[in-house]
């Protein structure tokens, strides 16, 4: 049973490895370094997409305040 998990798991390669993997590689396979950059990158990826909807934000407001009101009447020729 065990066996066969091994090899699903290895047949279906995990982003958690995958990505684990690389940091490892990156650290020169220290496990602290590792773990210290993914978890910087993670939250300056979490920082940047806060930043994002925050003006995403900021633009749907401004776009209700400077819309022009619908309330003119038609002109007549």
């Amino acid at each position: 049973m065990l066996t066969q998990a091994l090899a699903a798991q290895k047949d279906h390669a995990c982003p958690v490895d995958a990505i684990s993997r690389a940091y490892l590689g990156f650290a020169d396979g220290d496990a602290g370094i590792a773990l210290r950059c993914a978890i910087a990158d993670a939250l300056s990826d979490l920082m940047n997409a806060e930043r994002r909807t925050r003006e995403r934000s900021r633009l749907i407001s401004r776009g209700y305040i400077r819309e022009a009101p619908a309330t003119a009447a038609p002109v007549e020729s």
